[in-house]
């Protein structure tokens, strides 16, 4: 396997990247309104337009605002090409968190709105891994050199940890716990609130095996977004520690 995996169309050829990016984004809208037939949904559907347009708009500006800060050099050379190409899922959650919190606010929105949309954001998160993992190290979703087993040469020559396959398989397990405590009685809310904390978490651990640069204390801007989301859930996970029953 030669990386960045490439389709030849009409004599050119093109990164599978893109395809996969519009597939997640198509799918996950489309498992959204699916899934929304099935339940009795106690927020109006013109509400949920305006809360899926703040949702939107904050990934927009939080992906393309953290993704920046993922190397802080960039910013004394920064150029609209730069500002447009630069994007991270870590700053899309946090940005679209934030973004659906001021339009709540704004309509008048005091129900948590999250849960529904967990399963379609993994699934989402899937399939664009697979777009990233095609680009190799053409992509900033790659490891450090190892020797582990999982180790692969993503096209720079050197076996790497594959971090796009990592994120895929921890997806797979996400679906798989989402689907089992799909029927368990549970605070409005908590599943979105679940997926946030494991998913900064995992993403927290992995940027240790990736190249990354320091923001401040040796810690990047993805770690510091993950300890911002503990403690903005800090209740939450009080809670499900306290009431944690093996």
């Amino acid at each position: 396997m030669t990386f960045p995996i490439q389709f030849e169309l009409f004599g050119e050829y093109y990164h599978w990247h893109y395809i996969f990016e519009v597939l997640a984004f198509f799918v996950g809208i489309r498992l959204y309104y699916f899934l929304k037939k099935g339940i009795k949904d106690p927020i109006s559907d013109d509400h949920r337009l305006w809360i899926m347009l703040g949702a939107m708009i904050g990934a927009l500006i939080g992906s393309r605002l953290i993704a920046l800060l993922e190397d802080p050099v960039q910013l004394e050379h920064i150029t609209f090409s730069i500002l447009y190409q630069s994007k991270t899922i870590v700053g899309g959650l946090l940005g679209g968190l934030f973004g659906v919190e001021l339009i709540k606010k704004i309509i008048g929105v005091k129900i948590a709105s999250g849960d529904i949309y967990v399963i379609p954001i993994v699934v989402a998160l899937f399939i664009g891994r697979i777009g990233c993992f095609s680009m190799g190290v053409d992509e900033p979703v790659f490891g450090n050199e190892t020797s582990i087993f999982m180790g692969m040469d993503l096209g720079d020559g050197l076996k790497r940890h594959p971090v796009a396959l990592y994120e895929m398989m921890f997806m797979v397990i996400l679906l798989f716990l989402f689907i089992g405590i799909g029927k368990r009685s549970m605070h409005n809310g908590d599943r979105f609130k679940l997926f946030m904390v494991c998913y900064f978490l995992y993403r927290f651990v992995v940027e240790f095996i990736k190249p990354y640069h320091p923001l401040f204390f040796n810690l990047s801007v993805i770690h510091w977004s993950a300890m911002f989301i503990f403690l903005y859930y800090y209740k939450f996970i009080t809670r499900a520690i306290s009431n944690y029953r093996p």
